[in-house]
Parts: C-alpha cells; sequence; structure tokens
C-alpha cells in the first residue's frame, strides 16, 4: 500500500508539471488580449481538474496494468516460434484495438464523402497489416529505416492522384488511430517480442511498433481518397457551448460522461480479452501478479474515462474560442508565437508520452533520459503548431511542409543510431493524442473561422504537422548523442595510447 500511496504522488507532482504551464498560459491569455465568456473559462477549469485526476489514474494504472500485460503478450506470441501463428495474432489483435479506438469515430465523421463503416474498417485492416509487418520486421531483424523511406515514398507519391481537399485528414488519419489506449500496450508489447531475441540489436528493435501503424492509416485514408474521389469536402464547424448556471454547465459533462464510459469499456475489452487467452494457454502469471494486473486496469479506465471527459468537454469550446479571437485581432500573426509556446507544454500532457519517455528511459538504463525526451518533444511540436498557424495564416498546401520534413527525417535516418530512428517514429504518432486532437486543433479550426478560411484544407493537418517534427527532433538528438560518444571512444582511445606508451619507456627503463 505504502508503495502505491508513493507512486501515486510521484505521478501526481509530474502531472501537475504537466498540465500547470498550459493553464497558466489560458488564464494570461483570457485576462490579456483574448477575453472569453466566464462559462467557458469555468468549463475549461473543471475540464482541467478532471485532466489531471484522469491523468494521474491513467499513469499509475498503466504502469500496474498494460505495460505487463503487453510485454508477456509479446513474449508469449513469440515463444510459439510459429510464424503463422505470430501473423494470425497480430493481425487480429490490430485490427479489434483499432476498431475500438474513440479517435476512429471522430476521424469517420469529418470525411463525410466515404461511408463511416467504410472508413473505420480499411483503417483497421491498414494498422492490422501494418503491426504484422512490424512484428515480423522485429523477428528478423529488417532495419527499420529501409521499409520507413520505401512506404513514405508510397505515400507522397500516392498524393499525386488525391484531391487536395482530403490531404490534410489523410495524413492526421496516422496520428489519431494511435491513441493513449493502443499506444502503452503496443510499446509493451514490442518490448516483450524483442526480449526472447538474445541478439545485440533486439533493444534497437523493441521500438518502431507505433511508427509502422501510423503508416497504415495514411495509406487507407489516401486510397479511399483515389476509390470514392471525395470533392470539395464539407466545411466542418465546432459548437460552442455557452451555459448560463452552473446547474447547466453540470448537465453539459453529466451528458459527455456516460459515452464516454461506454466508449473506454469498448475500446479497453478486445485488450483484455486478448491477454486473457493468452493467459489462459501459458498460465505463467501468479494469482497476486493477475491482483495487481486488475486493479490497473481498473485505475487506466477510471482514468481515461475522466480525461477524456475533461478535455473533450473543458478544452475543446475554450480552444476553439481562443483561436477565433486571437486571429481576430489586428496583429492576427500573434497567434504563431501564442501556438509555439502552447504546443512547446501541450505535449507533456499527452497521457501516452509519459509511456514512452519512461519506456525510453527504462530499456536504454537511462542513456536516453526522460528529461532529455521530453525536451525534444516539446521542441518538435512547438515547431509544427507555429507552422500549422502558419498554415491557418497563409492557406499553404501541407505537402510544402510535409513533404520536405519527411525528407529530411528519412535521411536522417542513416546517419543516427537505430533506437533513436524508431523511437523518433514512434514519437510522432505518441505526441499527435487527444490533447492535439481537443485543444490544438479547435484552436487552428476557430481561428481559421474568423479569418474566412478553408477549415478542411487550412486547419486540418495539425495533428499530422505534430506527428511528423518529432521525428526530426528526436533523430537530431541522437545525431548529437552519436558525436558525442564517439568523441568520448576517441579520448578513450587517445588515453589507452598514451598508457600503452607510458608502460613501454617505463619497460625500456627497467632494461637500463
Amino acid at each position: 500500500m505504502s508503495s502505491l500511496n508513493s507512486k501515486f504522488r510521484e505521478k501526481l507532482s509530474e502531472t501537475l508539471k504537466a498540465v500547470f504551464p498550459i493553464l497558466a498560459i489560458v488564464m494570461i491569455l483570457c485576462f490579456t488580449i483574448a477575453p472569453i465568456p466566464p462559462s467557458i473559462l469555468m468549463t475549461f477549469l473543471i475540464g482541467a481538474v478532471l485532466l489531471i485526476v484522469g491523468m494521474l489514474f491513467f499513469n499509475v494504472g498503466v504502469e500496474l496494468s498494460m505495460t505487463p500485460m503487453g510485454e508477456r503478450a509479446g513474449s508469449i506470441m513469440t515463444k510459439s516460434k510459429n510464424v503463422f501463428l505470430v501473423i494470425l495474432i497480430s493481425f487480429a489483435m490490430g485490427f479489434v484495438i483499432t476498431i475500438s479506438e474513440p479517435d476512429l469515430q471522430v476521424l469517420a465523421q469529418q470525411v463525410p464523402s466515404v461511408p463511416n463503416i467504410v472508413l473505420i474498417l480499411a483503417v483497421a485492416l491498414g494498422v492490422a497489416a501494418f503491426l504484422v509487418f512490424a512484428i515480423l520486421r522485429m523477428l528478423f531483424g529488417i532495419p527499420l529505416s529501409y521499409l520507413l523511406v520505401i512506404f513514405y515514398l508510397i505515400i507522397f507519391g500516392l498524393t499525386i492522384f488525391v484531391p487536395k481537399d482530403f490531404l490534410a485528414i489523410a495524413f492526421d488519419s496516422g496520428g489519431v488511430t494511435t491513441g493513449p489506449m493502443t499506444v502503452p500496450f503496443i510499446m509493451a508489447f514490442g518490448i516483450g517480442i524483442s526480449a526472447i531475441r538474445s541478439d545485440k540489436h533486439a533493444a534497437d528493435d523493441s521500438f518502431g511498433l507505433v511508427s509502422m501503424c501510423s503508416i497504415g492509416p495514411i495509406l487507407a485514408v489516401l486510397i479511399l481518397g483515389m476509390i470514392f474521389n471525395p470533392g470539395q469536402a464539407e466545411q466542418v464547424s465546432e459548437s460552442i457551448p455557452i451555459v448560463d448556471n452552473t446547474v447547466d454547465m453540470w448537465q453539459l459533462f453529466m451528458h459527455e460522461l456516460p459515452a464516454y464510459i461506454k466508449e473506454i469499456a469498448f475500446s479497453l475489452f478486445p485488450i483484455v480479452a486478448i491477454f486473457g487467452i493468452m493467459q489462459l494457454i501459458a498460465r505463467d502469471i501468479n494469482k497476486r501478479t493477475l491482483i495487481r494486473i486488475g486493479i490497473g486496469l481498473a485505475y487506466t479506465y477510471i482514468g481515461l474515462v475522466l480525461f477524456l471527459t475533461g478535455v473533450n468537454v473543458g478544452f475543446m469550446p475554450a480552444g476553439n474560442f481562443l483561436g477565433q479571437t486571437l486571429a481576430g485581432l489586428p496583429y492576427a500573426w500573434i497567434i504563431i508565437p501564442i501556438g509555439m509556446i502552447i504546443g512547446y507544454f501541450i505535449v507533456l500532457a499527452e497521457p501516452a508520452v509519459f509511456v514512452l519517455t519512461r519506456q525510453v528511459e527504462e530499456m536504454t538504463s537511462g542513456a536516453i533520459s526522460a528529461k532529455a525526451m521530453g525536451l525534444s518533444l516539446s521542441i518538435g511540436v512547438s515547431a509544427s503548431v507555429g507552422l500549422a498557424m502558419l498554415r491557418v495564416l497563409t492557406g499553404i498546401s501541407i505537402l510544402w511542409l510535409l513533404i520536405p520534413g519527411y525528407a529530411i527525417a528519412l535521411i536522417l535516418t542513416f546517419f543516427v543510431p537505430k533506437i533513436f530512428t524508431a523511437i523518433a517514429f514512434d514519437s510522432g504518432g505518441v505526441a499527435s493524442g487527444p490533447m492535439t486532437a481537443t485543444f490544438l486543433l479547435p484552436l487552428a479550426m476557430g481561428a481559421c473561422e474568423a479569418l474566412g478560411g478553408n477549415v478542411i484544407t487550412d486547419a486540418f493537418g495539425i495533428v499530422a504537422m505534430v506527428a511528423m517534427t518529432p521525428l526530426i527532433t528526436i533523430q537530431i538528438m541522437g545525431l548529437v548523442f552519436k558525436l558525442k560518444e564517439n568523441k568520448l571512444h576517441k579520448a578513450a582511445e587517445l588515453e589507452k595510447t598514451f598508457t600503452s606508451w607510458d608502460a613501454y619507456d617505463d619497460m625500456e627503463i627497467i632494461e637500463l
């Protein structure tokens, strides 16, 4: 019990450090250049409380349940040494987990020209297929950089045949389908698979599953764009609920809470079912550990319900209204630096980012610290939000940013250590989570509406931008790490040489 209490205290401290800067920035804006109605501000503050409590329970729950479940599932599956079984289970797992991802339902609503069920099934098939590719890559030791170059060349080749109104949503789909429910399990699953490999590259290949799973949805949506050939997409507008009193505000949250209770239960069930079936077959976990995992699952469930209710009900209206207000100022350009500041801090409040940074630190035995990972992610997301706001102001095509960005990221894969490439491309999917979808996207949409732009082409795409820039910043961190390591290695070799010369001189003196 004492260890659990200390864990809660530790996670509470981390959560407050992550969320407080966002609250401070919004409050400063509200009382200076971007006033918002009191009802929206109160809704935002209640949402922030739910976010903090939700993140606290989620982070403790993931550590107790999702991580050990994923690692055990990965090791159990690969110990069978039956490649066909590995492919079958991986495909089924990727398919059912993706279908139950709440963000996929939101994505389907954004593409009116494609039937919802068609888009959901296509994206789920894409994730399932690429999860199989990712696991086979790990088992056979295929370099991740080769696959990334091949598949992203295919993706950008397909953009020639897809209507421009469809591109931003297609690239956004890669980020929204790797949500806070699936990312912790999939990442731990990869660690469990690599754990049975005894070669020196096993640790390097323990990451990379999320990056491959992010490719599948992009390809699936681009192919759908070619098949259905949608014309001008419908304008999307976020409604901002204005509540008159505290009773209405309470009803606003209570109206959404049951929906998220149902959604998260539906999302969590496939993961629990897959793990349960594997445990019935393997029977390698004792009763005490199973109880601990059960408690962790309850915490994860409660945490995600509170978190998603808070950010969807509280943060979305505030983000949209702030975007409208800032873009309506005589100096609308100010939304670029403000967006960059918000982006710098908001990524640290993504639930799955906590999981990623901790697992990276553990797997590298502290060589890549959680602090360094957090800084690289913050810089990357800050740059991406700044570029996204520039698109809102100017209306430039997203391809003018994505093509050079991914070109730089893919070129870097040949110069940095393999583990940094895998971590970087995983980070893209992890960073573009619910905080991006519920605050940054409405911020961009509100600004776009105020400026009279096209929301579909100019505001959408911010998730894709957030998913892209960490690929560059984290690989640059890997390049710096490699250069420092080479420098230390050369210094050690030089010191060894001088030591050998001194020993040789001493031997000559003794002989004389």
